[in-house]
C-alpha cells in the first residue's frame, strides 16, 4: 500500500525515485512508496523537477499544487499535493497501478 497522509494543506505522497532510467514511468509500489522512473540524472535537481512534472500529469494538477517537502537528495521523497483529497488520490493511484 502506498503511503498517503492527509494534512490541512493537501496530501503527502511517498515517492521512491529511480533517476537515470530509460524512460519516464510509474513503476508500481516500492516499500510503501510510489516508484517513479525518470530519465533525468540526479544532478542539480533535474530528477526532482522531472518527478514533479510526472506527478502533475498523473494527477492532473498544476505545477503550483505539487511541492517536494522531504528527501531532496534522497531516492525516498515526500511530495505535498494540494487540491486532492486522500480518497481521490488513493483512487487515482489504484486505477493507475491496477490498469
Amino acid at each position: 500500500m502506498i503511503a498517503v497522509t492527509e494534512t490541512a494543506q493537501g496530501c503527502i505522497l511517498a515517492v521512491r525515485a529511480q533517476p537515470g532510467a530509460r524512460k519516464n514511468a510509474l513503476a508500481g509500489e516500492h516499500g510503501g512508496a510510489l516508484k517513479i522512473k525518470v530519465t533525468a540524472p540526479p544532478q542539480d535537481g533535474r530528477a526532482n523537477k522531472a518527478l514533479v512534472e510526472i506527478l502533475c500529469k498523473t494527477f492532473n494538477v498544476k505545477r503550483s499544487q505539487v511541492e517536494l517537502v522531504a528527501g531532496e537528495t534522497s531516492r525516498d521523497k515526500r511530495f505535498l499535493i494540494r487540491g486532492l483529497s486522500k480518497a481521490a488520490l488513493e483512487s487515482q493511484l489504484n486505477m493507475l497501478l491496477s490498469g
